[in-house]
Formats: structure tokens, sequence, C-alpha cells
């Protein structure tokens, strides 16, 4: 068994980069942050002397000591970032949205698939406290069966991003597949893939030409599932209500993970993760013929979940956190979302 550490490179360090990558490759003993793509700065050499900086993807693709390599590039180059990655005979990491297609992302499953490499989608939001919580009570069927649930990703912010590319009206763009990849991902993991994909898409930020609000409904057989997302939200929804046949459940959304890795913490602290009591979830059900009314606690939240289920899968060919298919899926639901809203009709998956 190979139980050398896994050389991992970032194709940017901006801030998916900064927060959400580098800081637990960093402290994982598992990894060794190896290598950057940085065209013409070194910031990450700044904050980790040790690293290589890479002025093209082609010097970095070139250098045989790496064997994981993240695409945390803007949405629109997730694609030809990971294809030129795979036939580089590296395993993957691919930022969510996985591509901006559905054919994009059978092309490069299939072809991860024909070079034995492992290839994943950096689907984060798993591993929050609220989701994981929401998971469990669902697991433990303390709602009955699921009549209908509400998840949000909410906030107050009319401007513009400062980062262009996120701004244009091009492909993989806007908060459908920024956001809505990870509403969408939960839906899945929770509840599997919906018969019917319904849409209601918009852009009310003033001079916005990407959309900025969306609705989406997924229908099941027993059930709907509404995933909505709007910028216009200064005071916010609970961003979890489930009701089922025997109660309730509504949780915020409440993760304290990015806050904190924005303000430089390093993940692995014994408290990494965990919501303050303010933000327990609400249970309102009927247990062993008895009504109650109670908080629950919030699991604690936790991103290196994901890097320890990576090196698992590279190293003891274990399961793929997040496979190319889950991150296919995800696409499959917002090319059928926006299909919706053009046609304004339900759209069978």
């Amino acid at each position: 068994m190979n139980n050398s550490k896994i050389n991992t490179a970032l194709c940017s360090f901006g801030m998916s980069g900064i927060v959400f990558h580098a800081p637990f490759i960093e402290v994982n003993t598992n990894f060794n942050l190896y290598g950057v793509l940085e065209r013409t700065k070194n910031e990450a050499e700044k904050k980790y002397p040790k690293i290589k900086t890479f002025r093209s993807l082609e010097d970095l693709l070139e250098d045989k000591t790496i064997e994981l390599v993240v695409v945390n590039t803007p949405n629109i180059t997730h694609f030809d970032f990971a294809k030129k990655v795979i036939n580089a005979g590296k395993h993957l990491i691919v930022e969510k949205p996985f591509t901006a297609t559905v054919h994009e992302a059978e092309e490069l499953i299939q072809l991860a698939r024909e070079k034995n490499l492992v290839l994943s989608v950096f689907q984060n939001r798993r591993y929050d406290s609220d989701f994981k919580t929401v998971k469990k009570i669902l697991d433990k069927g303390l709602l009955g069966d699921i009549v209908d649930a509400e998840i949000h990703y909410d906030r107050y912010d009319p401007n513009l991003s400062y980062k262009v590319h996120k701004e244009k009206n091009t492909a993989a763009v806007g908060s459908l597949y920024d956001l809505g990849a990870h509403l969408i991902d939960q839906a899945i993991v929770l509840f599997g893939m919906p018969n019917v994909v319904y849409a209601d898409l918009d852009a009310f930020r003033p001079n916005s030409k990407v959309i900025d609000f969306f609705d989406v409904k997924l229908f099941y057989k027993s059930h709907r599932v509404t995933l909505k997302s709007s910028y216009f939200v200064r005071e916010a929804m609970p961003g979890n209500i489930f009701h089922g046949t025997k109660g309730t459940f509504i949780k915020s959304k409440a993760d304290v993970q990015e806050k904190e890795l924005m303000e430089g913490k390093k993940p692995g602290l014994s408290n990494w993760g965990t919501e303050p009591e303010s933000e327990e979830g609400l249970l309102h059900t009927e247990k062993n013929g008895e009504i109650i009314k109670e908080k629950v606690s919030s699991l604690q939240g936790n991103y290196m979940e994901y890097y320890d289920g990576i090196y698992d899968a590279i190293r003891n060919h274990k399961t793929v956190p997040v496979s190319g298919n889950d991150g296919l899926n995800v696409i499959k639901v917002i090319e059928a979302a926006m299909k919706s809203n053009i046609k304004n009709r339900g759209i069978d998956l």
C-alpha cells in the first residue's frame, strides 16, 4: 500500500484556493501543498513559502511529481482545464459547477474512466453543519414521509461582482450554476434525481446580465422540493424547511466554516465547524405516539471529510466523494431548469 503524501497543485489562488482548498491540503498530513498556477503574481508563496509557482498550466502538468490537480478556475474554463489535467495522467478535483453542459461532463467522466483516474467534483456544502444535521433527521425517519421541502441560499447584495467573468452572459455563469449547484446537489443527496423540473429564473440586480434569482421546483413521485436563491433577502428565511407526514424540521443555514476560514483560522481545531447554540434546529413531530417540540443541536461541519475521502479514493481505491456522475446529475438538473424557464413548463428528466 502506498502511504506517501499526495503532491497536490491548485490551478488558481483566488478566494477558492485561499479559503476552501489550501488550508485543508496544508493541514491534512496525507497531502503536500506542492504547487500553484499564478500567471503573474506570487501570492501563494507569501502564505506558503515552500509552494512552487507555475506560470502556465502546461508547465504545471509537465511536473511528474504532481499527482492531484484542483481545477478552481472560472466556471467557463472547467472543461478545458479538466480535460488537459486528465490527459496529463493526473487525478482531478473540479470546483462546482462541474462543467457548463451535460455533454462536457459526460466526456470528462469517460476520459477519466479510460485512464483509470480519480475524478471528483468539489461540493463542500455536503459537509456543512446544517446540511449534515438535516440529513441525520431525515435518515432517522423523524418526520415520516417527506411531503414538501425547501432549501434556500439567500443573501442581500444588490451590487455586481468585481470579478468581471462572473457578470458576463456566458455559459456556466450566474447564481443557478454557482449557488444552485450546491442546492441541487444537496437535494439529490437527500432524495435522488427528480422526475420533473420546473424553474423560474430572473435577474433583479441593476444592470445584471446573468441570472441572480432562481426558484426551482423538483417534483418527485411522493413529494416536491423547492430550491430558491435571491440577492435581495435582507432578513433571511430559514435555509432548510422540511415537512413530513409526522412533523416538521426547520434549520437555519448557519455553518461557520467559511467565516472562520475568511478570518484565517486553520481547520482541524477541536471546535472547528461548531455552530453557536442559538442556531439549533427546531423539530416538531410525533415520536412514539407523543407530540414533541424540541431544539436539535447541530452536527459539526467539517470540509476536511471531503479531502480525507479523496485520499482514500486515490490511495485505498475507496468510493470517490462526489463523483463525476454526481456532478453530471447536477448539470442535468441545471440544463432542465434553463429549458423550463424558456418554455414555461415542467421538463421531464
